[in-house]
């Protein structure tokens, strides 16, 4: 297992496959582990590496989740690239891990090649967003499937870890708080915008969303007709062939 230092805590990450350099950046609740099943879909192409990011996963837990959650865990991916002292690293971020992927390129735009950002609400965070937070949150911890997704990820203490992402998001909504730490038009590396039409937990209007960041960036759209959230898992083999093509592009 690998570990490294961010201040005063251990991150965890992995690396396998061989190929250009790609690091999934997992969602919220979750851990690396989302992609395990994944990885043969990419390791003979690519060299993937994967994170958990600060109170998930085999990392060292924290007191508490910054309301600017996906900012703070930009910081740790570029912490991560330097440790690794790699450049010009491709990133796919799925759900949370999509604003972490935008947000670390815009911070350090040397340091990556590719984004894709799959399955997540876009610029802002919609205005019924608490409400549909608090009720997704709420029916997760009865529904047997999720707790066990929950338990995989983290381990026996999920629980608190589910509730201290609610309580950073309920903050960083109420608040509204910027998502992303420079202007989107700012942005200097190709984007691939990604998600699944039958997506329950992104905004209803994300696609209206994806429209709006692609005129600011350029960034090309995949939406597919079938599967739910996120869709890099729902749509596993079609998303892994496009952003498998879309990564392999020349910048």
């Amino acid at each position: 297992m690998s570990y490294f230092y961010y201040q005063t805590k251990k991150i965890y990450y992995t690396e396998s496959g061989k190929g250009k350099p790609v690091l999934f950046l997992h969602g919220n609740t979750a851990s690396s582990r989302m992609f395990e099943l994944l990885l043969p879909l990419y390791e003979d192409r690519f060299h993937v590496i994967l994170i958990d990011f600060l109170g998930h996963g085999k990392s060292d837990r924290i007191e508490e989740f910054p309301a600017e959650l996906w900012m703070e865990e930009a910081r740790q991916t570029i912490a991560l690239l330097e440790h690794l002292k790699l450049e010009k690293v491709n990133l796919v971020g799925t759900s949370g891990g999509a604003w972490v992927a935008v947000n670390t390129a815009l911070e350090r735009p040397g340091l990556v090649g590719r984004v894709v950002a799959d399955s997540f609400d876009g610029r802002t965070l919609a205005d019924d967003f608490s409400k549909n937070l608090i009720q997704e949150r709420t029916g997760a911890k009865t529904d047997n499937m999720a707790v066990e997704f929950y338990q995989w990820c983290q381990g026996e203490d999920w629980e608190r870890i589910v509730e201290l992402d609610t309580k950073a998001l309920l903050q960083c909504a109420g608040e509204k708080l910027p998502l992303f730490s420079k202007p989107l038009h700012s942005l200097q590396v190709p984007l691939l915008l990604m998600g699944s039409e039958g997506d329950e937990m992104s905004r209803a209007d994300f696609q209206d969303e994806y429209r709006a960041i692609a005129g600011e960036t350029g960034a090309e759209i995949c939406i597919f007709a079938e599967g739910r959230h996120p869709a890099i898992l729902s749509n596993a083999e079609e998303a892994a062939e496009r952003i498998s093509k879309f990564l392999e592009l020349q910048n």
